[in-house]
């Protein structure tokens, strides 16, 4: 009997880097760095309590209203990520939304007559001319940004009004700007749009991780790569197919919201600039250490101004979503709420208030969370009151886990 061992097989040495590389994740989840765990977990537990009191949570026509009644969450959630990754605030994003609203209103009135795609075009050219003004008082004159972006709240807040007058109100009536929210993909479109987006994000991950590979960098093993690709598919499959169901009551109505794709867009443009380009890396740095930064060489003044740009930019983005699904604007719009949502979003889905730590699916994931506990606390009737000290209450326990992490990581 031969005393020489077997040859390995490359099955052996998949599954030996899978062991390894879940335990490096579990050292860092131990380490402090969760990552989207808590929020993913918060998610859950929040669909289960309310899936048992109300067996009408989890159908797939509350699922498909969730996801829109959370767009404006999710952008302003993502809106506050890109200037709370540079240590700063953004306190006026409600009214700056508000603002880009009514430009997008009133620019469509029949009497002013302007194309739809100039309404919008002309809401985020405001909006992102209002982040540079705010960023500029902060980054040339030193102002705190809390207290800029205060003033901002009241002062937008009062154009608002002006424009408006005292119950006054703009109705949109552009087919297409209504149709940003209340529009759907036909049932053949839903699938061909997730399978080629679903295929684009599989050959870029497949692609990052291959270079990590061949330039022996940390990288997930082949076979993790390949269960993530599979588990995206899947979960893609299972939105469309809750979308294309027939959620109407007195016509049908099917189809994966336009609105999903909105904020898609929005997701995965911030997270290419976060995560792939040079800016991403500059704010990072800004983040966690902006005097470390500054002897780096990293223009602080520009950073950070480009960051309130590209979040007033994104609450713009927000506004016109609002205004889409209510189809008008009006001065009942609560501005001062929806701030308070945003940086709970932000916050809750995994965002340090610290800076330097965060990614724009964070805004995404918190805005869910927001958006499920309305929902579901809506379904039970519920108060408003309850409804703000439940979300109170997510919100410092998703604080306190920041906290802890960062207290474990410096340990």
């Amino acid at each position: 009997m031969s005393t020489h061992a077997a040859p390995a097989r490359p099955e052996d040495h998949d599954a030996l880097g899978v062991r390894e590389y879940l335990h490096l994740v579990w050292q860092r989840i131990r380490g402090g760095e969760t990552g989207i765990l808590p929020v993913l977990g918060g998610f859950i537990l929040v669909s289960i309590i309310f899936q048992v009191l109300d067996q009408q949570y989890l159908t797939a026509g509350n699922l498909i209203n969730l996801l829109v009644q959370s767009a404006v969450f999710m952008l302003l959630g993502m809106a506050e990520v890109l200037v709370l990754l540079l240590g700063e605030i953004d306190l006026s994003v409600g009214f700056v939304a508000g603002v880009s609203a009514v430009v997008l209103a009133w620019l469509a009135q029949p009497q002013v007559g302007w194309p739809w795609w100039a309404t919008i075009l002309a809401a985020l050219v405001v909006t992102a001319l209002i982040g540079l003004l705010q960023g500029s008082l902060v980054t040339r004159i030193g102002l705190p940004s809390f207290v800029v972006t205060l003033g901002g709240l009241l002062f937008w807040n009062g154009v608002m009004l002006f424009v408006l007058g005292n119950g006054g109100a703009i109705l949109i009536r552009d087919d297409v700007l209504v149709q940003i929210s209340s529009g759907t993909l036909s049932r053949p479109v839903g699938w061909v749009v997730m399978i080629v987006l679903v295929a684009l994000w599989a050959a870029l991950m497949w692609r990052r991780d291959a270079r990590r590979r061949t330039s022996s960098l940390p990288a997930p093993p082949l076979a993790l790569t390949i269960t993530k690709i599979v588990a995206a598919f899947a979960g893609g499959a299972g939105l469309i197919l809750l979308a294309n169901a027939d959620r109407g009551i007195r016509a049908p109505v099917y189809g994966l919201p336009w609105v999903v794709l909105v904020v898609l867009a929005v997701l995965l443009v911030w997270s290419f600039l976060l995560g792939r380009r040079r800016f991403g890396v500059y704010v990072y740095a800004v983040g966690g250490n902006a005097e470390a930064a500054r002897r780096a060489g990293i223009n602080l003044a520009r950073i950070r101004t480009a960051g309130f740009v590209l979040c007033s930019l994104t609450a713009g983005i927000a506004g016109i979503v609002y205004a889409s699904r209510l189809r008008s604007i009006s001065t009942s719009m609560d501005g001062g709420t929806l701030v308070l949502y945003a940086v709970a979003a932000a916050v809750i889905g995994g965002t340090s208030l610290f800076g330097g730590r965060g990614k724009a699916i964070h805004g995404v994931l918190g805005g869910v969370v927001i958006a499920a506990i309305n929902n579901g606390m809506g379904l039970l009737g519920f108060s408003a009151a309850a409804k703000y000290v439940v979300t109170a209450v997510v919100l410092v326990v998703a604080v306190t886990i920041d906290a802890l992490a960062r207290r474990r990581q410096s340990g």
